[in-house]
């Protein structure tokens, strides 16, 4: 018999492990993509807060026309369309955590109509910060 032992079979590479640098290539490789992964996770909740922000946002443009389309002016306050059953609640700024921070443009009076002049025209939210597209939360 020759120098191998019994119920060992001859390997085309010497021994079955890795080598040190198959082993470093794959370490790199999924430190890349846990990389990766963390900042998309880390813009996940930031981006469900601009997603919400967007909606109440454009939910509250719509209920002030509406408002101006049933009695000919606009609110005074948001909570006159609360009090007026238009919505059941002001929604809370996801960004600043209330519902009184909440930023409003009052209409002025035409010289046509000074009875329909003053009351909410439109809304911004209250939130001081910039968001993942590099626009500031205020001009919304």
């Amino acid at each position: 018999m020759s120098g191998r032992r019994r119920g060992q079979e001859p390997s085309a590479r010497g021994d079955g492990g890795f080598t040190l640098i198959e082993l470093l290539i794959v370490i790199t490789i999924i430190g890349i993509i846990s990389t990766i992964a963390v900042g998309q996770y880390q813009k996940t909740p930031i981006h469900a807060k601009e997603s919400v922000l967007k909606e109440d946002l454009f939910v509250l443009r719509d209920v002030i026309d509406q408002y101006f389309a049933d009695k000919g002016k606009y609110p005074e306050s948001l909570q006159a369309l609360v009090d007026d059953g238009y919505m059941r609640k002001i929604p809370t700024d996801p960004f600043t955590g209330s519902d009184s921070s909440w930023e409003t443009v009052q209409a002025e009076a035409s010289d046509e109509d000074k009875d329909s002049g003053g009351g909410i025209i439109d809304v911004h939210s209250g939130a001081t910060g910039t968001a993942l597209d590099g626009s500031r939360y205020g001009d919304w």
